[in-house]
């Protein structure tokens, strides 16, 4: 057999044989679904972030009434940190209610989390600083409503770590160019 003929059997069996020493990853139609069920996860949990930052900014009727809305001189950790926080740490979550530091670092905690989560950008802080907000959210009444010790907010925390640990920004997000950007190949703790 000539060397046409081999290759147009290798080209219409679908088998291509790669150059010697070359690797080629052939992705499975699980691997890809696995991919776009973490980047959906992402983004709604993203959302999640973002919608609780619009919703205490600009009172938009939800959780938050307009009149105590951030941009209306409302405060959005006094609310529920003075009357909502309840165990252990009630004390320190009652005494950090309504102060501006504590109103700016959360709500540029949800704004930032919530930008990165959907654009598929920096998840590696994302998860850390998102991780450490959730675990406080659950620190602030403890024991959970529904469980002994488990809640949503510790399980967000965990899918937060997870979808740092996949890359789960490189799909349905900007990851790969993200990655690319100079500061970023030098300071890689910001993927």
């Amino acid at each position: 057999m000539d060397t046409m003929t081999a290759t147009v059997e290798r080209i219409t069996a679908n088998t291509i044989t790669p150059a010697a020493g070359v690797t080629r990853d052939v992705e499975t139609t699980g691997q890809k679904a696995t991919r776009y069920v973490f980047a959906g996860l992402r983004i709604a949990l993203g959302w999640t972030f973002l919608w609780a930052f619009l919703d205490k900014m600009f009172g938009l009727g939800h959780e938050t009434a307009a009149k105590n809305a951030w941009i209306n001189g409302g405060s959005p950790t006094k609310g529920f940190l003075a009357f909502g926080a309840a165990g252990p740490f009630k004390g320190f979550y009652n005494g950090i209610a309504g102060a501006a530091w504590a109103d700016w670092l959360f709500m540029i905690g949800l704004l930032a989390i919530g930008t990165a989560l959907i654009l598929g950008i920096g998840l590696r802080v994302a998860a850390v600083a998102g991780g450490l907000l959730l675990v406080m959210m659950w620190t602030a009444v403890l024991p959970p409503e529904n469980n002994p010790f488990m809640d949503d907010h510790l399980i967000y925390a965990g899918l937060l770590a997870a979808l740092a640990l996949v890359g789960a920004g490189n799909t349905l997000g900007l990851g790969r160019t993200w990655a690319k950007l100079p500061l970023v190949q030098r300071l890689t703790w910001l993927k």
